[in-house]
């Protein structure tokens, strides 16, 4: 029997018992290059989160989304793949990847695979494939090439943005070495995308997602879920007929957009259930879909991907009303659509919400920038952040959303309580979105800085030698040997909230308590325990029952301003 047959078998027989597994799992989401380094290189890589496995364990997550790990020139953090069925060199092999599949599951540890589908990188074979070949060519129709407008094809096929800033388009020099046709990026110039209308590129990452599955992973991250059928009907519409075609607040209502969730895009996902349920248990996905929230439900179906994310509690503000509505109108959309809701603070893309939550502006990533892809605006002073109220802001929203039915998804380093890195060099930033957009948002860098494992140390424990991204030296502070076993710590706070967790977890629902205080939320969970959340800064009083963990200390019986605790 082969290794892949051996551990698919393997990982198949450990899990066949729930096949729910997802539906209330804590996932810790790993950043490979910033995660644990093993050879000193500076790059975090496989055998460093193999090496960890313990620590994940004890931590008491039930899965581990790994970020790509593709070969990728890293022209966007890993989203730009050569090869997508592949481990980075510079990361490992694909022995490697086994490994680390392997002890994962002897811990009880799920994982789940980044899928980038939308965008291959311009290193891709297929790409340079389509770049030696003439138009029209079979290799060309696997990407979306156009011919360009104006006399002689200089002007772009239309005006559209790229995400990260700059046109959405980019032409290329033909195989002659005379000006050529334009190719579309909705991200950086390194993305081309790909043409999903395209029969082989389908079948293609049915293959991808087999070969995984067969590796040990047990479910998928979707990368921009949204994007990947398109509608590029000539005239393309302008960027202000766009605007004023947009039908609702935070985007397309009725999926008329020509790139941003069209309803054929579920075609394609109706046929990636079909290859998840030829598996025992059926492997899952969850959306990265940022769409309107009456469109989100689709994604999440069960003939669909299962699962999506839902941003809105990172969208929000500290705010006890906001988080109110949010909470009840996502458990009520999970329970109309047999899914299971999702909640999240930080990940990869936003700044971290301890950082957030210190910040005048209510903590909400709408306050920072477009989606929360920066720091501050530039120009806003650092001063204005209050580092102990966003940390224990933090702490009162995590044990909130710990405490809530549905799956939590963990970003790296919030079990820490690490702030965003704001003062990382111009030189030394890697971000494209920093480079495209420079003096209007400084990236996405400051949440991506290696975790600091040890209080001292070149890299504070990631390895060796120096780290990809610079580390401050306030790092050792909250490193992992520094609040290791210490009561109180933010890191201790997280293993006991996800140890009870796992403990009380039972239905998926919750019932809302009356506290008369509009800066209190409380709510019970089935078996009876309770989270109760004062918002707000001054005291209240603490509700009846046994205390089985706060987000910071008590005083007596009454429950301090911006702190969580549950009770039973």
């Amino acid at each position: 029997m082969s290794t892949t047959a051996t551990l698919a078998t393997l990982s198949d027989s450990n899990l066949a018992a729930d096949p729910n597994w997802w539906r209330q799992a804590s996932v810790y989401q790993i950043y490979p290059r910033s995660f644990s380094d093993s050879n000193g290189d500076g790059l975090g890589d496989i055998k460093g989160i193999t090496a960890k496995v313990p620590y994940l364990k004890e931590l008491g997550i039930d899965a581990v989304w790994l970020s790509p790990f593709y070969p990728s020139a890293l022209a966007d953090g890993g989203y730009d793949v050569d090869d997508y069925r592949n481990v980075d060199p510079k990361l490992g092999t694909l022995e490697d990847f086994a490994e680390m599949s392997a002890a994962l599951h002897e811990a009880g540890i799920k994982l789940i695979a980044d899928i980038v589908p939308n965008h291959s990188s311009d290193r891709h074979e297929w790409f340079k494939e389509a770049l030696a070949s003439p138009r029209g060519s079979a290799a060309r129709e696997r990407y979306i090439f156009r011919d360009g407008l104006g006399k002689n094809g200089e002007l772009p096929p239309s005006d559209w943005d790229s995400v990260f800033g700059g046109p959405a388009w980019e032409r290329i020099t033909e195989p002659d070495g005379t000006p050529g046709q334009w190719y579309m990026h909705i991200f950086a110039k390194e993305q081309p995308d790909l043409n999903w209308s395209n029969r082989e590129i389908r079948d293609d990452f049915l293959k991808t997602l087999r070969f995984w599955s067969d590796r040990g992973v047990d479910g998928f991250r979707v990368d921009v879920a949204h994007a990947l059928t398109k509608d590029l009907t000539e005239p393309l519409l302008s960027k202000v007929e766009l605007s004023e075609a947009n039908t609702g607040t935070d985007g397309f209502a009725d999926g008329s957009h020509p790139f941003w969730d069209r309803d054929e895009v579920h075609e394609i996902y109706a046929e990636w259930r079909e290859v998840f349920n030829e598996y025992n248990p059926p492997r899952t996905a969850v959306a990265e879909a940022w769409v309107h929230a009456t469109r989100r439900a689709r994604y999440a179906s069960p003939q669909g991907l299962g699962q999506a994310f839902n941003f809105d509690l990172l969208q929000a503000d500290f705010d006890a009303d906001e988080f109110h509505e949010i909470i009840t109108r996502n458990l009520a959309e999970a329970t109309a659509t047999g899914a299971s809701s999702t909640w999240v603070f930080s990940n990869h893309d936003v700044v971290r919400h301890a950082t957030r939550y210190g910040l005048p502006m209510g903590g909400g990533v709408h306050a920072k920038g477009q989606d929360g892809k920066g720091w501050l605006l530039a120009g806003a002073p650092a001063e204005e952040l209050d580092v102990e109220l966003g940390l224990r802001r933090a702490r009162a929203a995590s044990l909130l959303m710990l405490a809530l039915p549905g799956s939590a998804y963990l970003y790296q380093g919030e079990e820490l309580g690490l702030q965003e890195v704001a003062d990382i060099p111009d030189s030394e930033r890697q971000d494209p979105s920093f480079f495209r957009n420079k003096g209007v948002e400084i990236g996405r860098d400051g949440c991506r800085v290696p975790l600091p494992w040890a209080t001292e140390g070149t890299s504070f424990g990631f390895g060796a030698g120096r780290a990809h991204l610079p580390q401050p030296a306030w790092f050792g502070r909250y490193a992992v040997d520094a609040q290791d076993g210490v009561e109180g710590s933010t890191l201790e706070l997280y293993r006991k909230a996800l140890k009870l967790r796992r403990e009380l977890q039972t239905a998926e629902e919750l019932e809302w308590v009356e506290t008369g205080n509009p800066k209190v939320l409380q709510f019970t969970r089935h078996g009876g325990w309770q989270s109760v959340t004062n918002f707000g800064a001054e005291p209240v009083e603490l509700p009846a029952g046994e205390v089985l963990l706060s987000s910071a200390p008590l005083d007596g019986k009454l429950l301090p301003g911006n702190t969580t605790v549950w009770l039973r």
